[in-house]
C-alpha cells in the first residue's frame, strides 16, 4: 500500500489493486490445483481472460497503454481492474464447479469468464456511450481528476 501511496496512485485506487492482487491469488490456486504450470500456461491463460474481457491481447493491451515492461494491472483504472477481477473471480468459479482437467479445458474455462465481464463490459459502453478500456496509464492515473 505504502509503495502505490509513494507512486501517487489514490487510496480508493490501492483499495481495488490490493483486492485484484487477492482475486488474482485465488485464480492461480485454483489453476495449480487443477496442474496448470506456472509461467507460460499462465501467460496463455491470462491472456485468453484478458482478450475475452477486454478485446485486446495481454501484449496488445498493453502497446495501447504504451506500456514497456510496467504491470498493465497498474495501469489500469478502477473499472478497468473491477472488470478484470470480474473475469478472473468467474473464471474462478466455472473451474471450481467443472473442474477442468486438461489446458484446453482450463482454457475454454477461461474464455468463459472472461467472456461474461467482457459481456458487462459492452453493456457499460452502451449505457455510458465510452469506451471502458483506455489508453490512459498510470500518468492519468495520478491525477485527482481522474478517479
Amino acid at each position: 500500500m505504502n509503495t502505490y501511496l509513494r507512486k501517487g496512485y489514490s487510496k480508493d485506487w490501492i483499495n481495488q489493486r490490493l483486492k485484484s492482487i487477492e482475486v488474482r491469488k485465488e485464480l492461480t490456486e485454483e489453476w495449480e490445483e487443477r496442474g496448470m504450470k506456472r509461467g507460460k500456461e499462465y501467460a496463455i491463460l491470462t491472456d485468453e481472460i484478458t482478450k475475452a474481457w477486454s478485446g485486446f491481447s495481454t501484449k496488445e493491451y498493453k502497446a495501447y497503454k504504451d506500456l514497456k515492461k510496467e504491470s498493465l494491472r497498474d495501469n489500469m483504472n478502477n473499472l478497468e481492474l473491477v472488470l478484470n477481477m470480474l473475469a478472473e473471480a468467474t473464471t474462478t468459479e466455472i473451474s471450481k464447479e467443472k473442474k477442468p482437467q486438461t489446458f484446453d479445458e482450463n482454457k475454454k474455462v477461461a474464455n468463459q469468464g472472461g467472456t461474461i465481464a467482457g459481456n458487462t463490459r459492452k453493456e457499460i459502453e452502451v449505457k455510458t456511450g465510452k469506451p471502458v478500456v483506455t489508453s490512459k496509464n498510470i500518468d492519468h492515473l495520478k491525477t485527482k481528476n481522474y478517479h
